[in-house]
């Protein structure tokens, strides 16, 4: 068969998961539930399970911490990046989308999601000043590593992602940061 002529896996669409949106969001203080609806799309890669994307919608009326800036900032920015994250997962989870997640349920999920999903770098990058009130962000999930058992450690899962952030005035934020999982179910 001539490589040319085979069909290359399209992308998947996940539309807006209201009801799993909202249970992510219930860990957030009412004022502080910024993210007010995601979709998730899976990218094909040639050596391994797709490359998950969230993109969300994002709305702070007040900041949860301080006085309005007129900008967005980095706290806004962990805020947010966090927010898809948790919903990534979550969503990737519930789809089935990767094999890290395979013998986990939402239920697992939800009881990791605070005390077990930790941020270990954070890099954040602001190329031109967003207002910050109404935008659009995006997180990929990169890279999967499962860290097994040792002597040194527990079991661990460490997830490489990039995001990025942007509003109608071209304002333009980016990052990386790098989760890791501890405990995770096996």
């Amino acid at each position: 068969m001539n490589v040319a002529n085979e069909l290359k896996p399209e992308r998947v669409f996940f539309d807006d998961d209201r009801a799993l949106l909202d249970r992510v969001m219930r860990v957030y203080l009412p004022h502080c539930q910024y993210l007010t609806g995601a979709v998730l799309e899976v990218t094909p890669q040639p050596d391994g399970p797709g490359r998950p994307t969230v993109t969300g919608r994002f709305e702070i009326g007040d900041s949860c911490y301080i006085d309005d800036t007129g900008h967005f900032n980095a706290v806004e920015f962990n805020i947010c990046y966090n927010q898809m994250a948790y919903y990534l997962i979550a969503k990737s989870v519930k789809e089935g989308l990767l094999p890290v997640f395979a013998g986990w349920d939402l239920e697992d999920f939800f009881r990791l999601q605070l005390p077990n999903i930790l941020i270990v770098d954070f890099r954040s990058n602001f190329k031109r000043q967003m207002r910050g009130k109404r935008f659009s962000g995006s997180v990929t999930l990169t890279e999967v590593l499962k860290l097994e058992r040792s002597q040194r450690w527990e079991p661990l899962v460490v997830l490489r992602t990039v995001c990025r952030f942007w509003d109608e005035t071209e304002g333009n934020c980016r990052g990386e940061v790098k989760l890791a999982i501890t405990n995770p179910v096996t």
